[in-house]
């Protein structure tokens, strides 16, 4: 029997691990962390990406944990809101026209439950990765205290600080936002204080621009925060306040139920392939949060590794993972990295004939049906999927 081994158990690492269990290949996940990581970083699933999820039976599970939320606000601080986006005009493409507000740790624990049963997967825990060796015929990983576990192919999804792309040596090239992002998740009921607000709102401002996401029990939001900030004042609860009350201003303390801050990267790495070795979701490529678009595209990226890769134990020639390259590295590249770039780079419009002709586009793009429709399948990735078949 076939053996994959899976180094990571984020929702890149347990899709392709079902993809290559339901086709009754065998696959260890091996997991740095003690359990499945639970950060709350990621919380958009894209209409795509509940389609692909369907596959696996979990996708109506995973909406019954979370917020749909058909549409989403373009805002300015001062004048309210600027454009709503309605996923609802994309009916005719995908089945879940909205976008559902859930975070990412439900999903891989769906997964987990999935492949609980079976007898072909293995889990371990605490499982370090120091060392990536291969040869012609298989790939051998090394663990802390010395283990070692040999398959016929290796997945890297082990995120942005990924043990298996450096022990291959493959650079990730790229940039550090200037910024650090402040995230903090509130009881505080936005929708009933802020007039019209979406569930998602990404509220642009020349001095201090904000996102407001709503799942179901939480508000969260993130704000841009200078770098030289000492995270330890960034994350006190005077400085958290303050910071809450300006965004707006009640009188009374906001209840606060999770604070992070993390420095965000614009990187692709320069190759997904190495041998029997393949580069998954942040493993492979990391981009600023604003749209939702990397542990999406990470999603998609695991799909089409798990079909090329049971198609390739089948019978197909290797090369076919070059494919899986080409494909997928051109849309983090041209895509999901291009978008999350502009979003931010239009968050970050200071100039005040700029910002107007952005808002007047934007206000343009949701009265043309047309435009509004080609507007939401480039930004919820549906394009993105239909423009593979182009790649050779």
């Amino acid at each position: 029997m076939a053996h994959v081994l899976v180094v990571g158990a984020g929702p890149a690492g347990m899709i392709t691990a079902c993809c290559l269990a339901d086709a009754g290949i065998k696959v260890t996940i091996l997991e740095q962390s003690p359990d499945l990581p639970d950060d709350l970083r990621a919380s958009t699933f894209h209409p795509p990406t509940l389609d692909l999820l369907e596959r696996f039976g979990v996708t109506d599970k995973l909406i019954g944990m979370g917020l749909v939320c058909p549409q989403w606000q373009v805002r300015d601080r001062e004048k309210g809101v600027i454009a709503t986006f309605d996923l609802g005009v994309l009916k005719n493409d995908t089945n879940h026209p909205y976008r559902l507000q859930c975070e990412q740790w439900r999903l891989t624990r769906l997964l987990r439950d999935r492949l609980a049963t079976n007898p072909d997967v293995t889990f371990r825990y605490d499982a370090k990765v120091e060392g990536v060796s291969q040869d012609a015929d298989s790939v051998t990983v090394t663990i802390a205290g010395g283990e070692t576990f040999t398959g016929d192919w290796l997945v890297g999804s082990d995120g942005a600080r990924s043990a298996v792309r450096r022990a291959l040596g493959v650079a990730f090239d790229g940039i550090t936002i200037p910024e650090v992002f402040l995230t903090l998740s509130t009881t505080f009921k936005f929708h009933e204080a802020i007039p019209d607000l979406a569930n998602i709102s990404y509220i642009s401002d020349p001095n201090e621009w904000f996102v407001l996401l709503r799942n179901l029990s939480l508000w969260r939001l993130l704000l841009p925060t200078d770098a030289n900030e000492p995270e330890d004042v960034m994350l006190s609860e005077k400085r958290v306040q303050e910071r809450m009350q300006g965004v707006l201003p009640t009188g009374v303390p906001f209840e606060i139920r999770h604070r992070t801050a993390y420095r965000v990267h614009e990187r692709v790495a320069d190759h997904y392939i190495k041998g029997r070795v393949a580069l998954v979701g942040d493993a492979a490529h990391v981009n600023n949060p604003l749209g939702g678009m990397g542990m999406n595209g990470g999603a998609h990226d695991a799909f089409n590794l798990g079909d090329k890769l049971i198609a390739i134990i089948r019978g197909a020639d290797p090369a076919l993972l070059g494919r899986y390259e080409r494909q997928r590295r051109k849309v983090a590249l041209e895509v999901v990295q291009q978008q999350a770039l502009r979003n931010r780079q239009t968050m970050n419009m200071r100039d005040p004939a700029a910002r107007e002709a952005h808002f007047n586009d934007l206000r343009a793009t949701v009265a043309d049906p047309a435009k509004h429709r080609a507007f939401l399948l480039r930004g919820s990735l549906i394009q993105s999927l239909r423009d593979l078949e182009a790649v050779a």
